[in-house]
């Protein structure tokens, strides 16, 4: 039984590590393509490249905060368990900003083609 349960232990360890691999994979791959991307468009002169950056790194950090919290699965020790929620709570305070940010910038894109067409008609007005 104790041969079992010392199975089933390391094979939940293995599984663990393995995801939290796949996740931070993840989360590195997301990064490199947005910041690829965003370079790109900076030269094209893309207006949504702020947004679009913005998305891209909020996956990213997602991706990464879900291997963080695998990884609480085989912590041992508290000092590794504290340090661990930690980098939890700064990652999801990063990823509330960015959402908040990508709030603001897709409030920003929406209203700037209704801003545009009342300054073309406050121009059209004039005489």
């Amino acid at each position: 039984m104790t041969q079992i349960i010392a199975f089933l232990e390391s094979a939940v360890h293995f599984i663990a590590q393995l995801g939290i691999v796949i996740a931070e994979l993840a989360g590195i791959a997301v990064l490199i393509i947005t910041a690829c991307k965003s370079f790109i468009a900076y030269f094209r002169k893309d207006e949504h490249i702020r947004l679009h950056l913005a998305q891209g790194i909020a996956l990213a950090l997602e991706f990464k905060l879900g291997g963080e919290v695998l990884r609480t699965v085989v912590v041992r020790e508290w000092t590794e368990l504290l340090i661990l929620g930690a980098v939890i709570a700064l990652r999801g305070v990063l990823t509330l900003l960015l959402h908040w940010e990508i709030r603001v910038e897709e409030d920003r894109e929406r209203l700037l083609p209704v801003n545009q067409r009342n300054d073309q008609q406050k121009t059209n007005a004039e005489p």
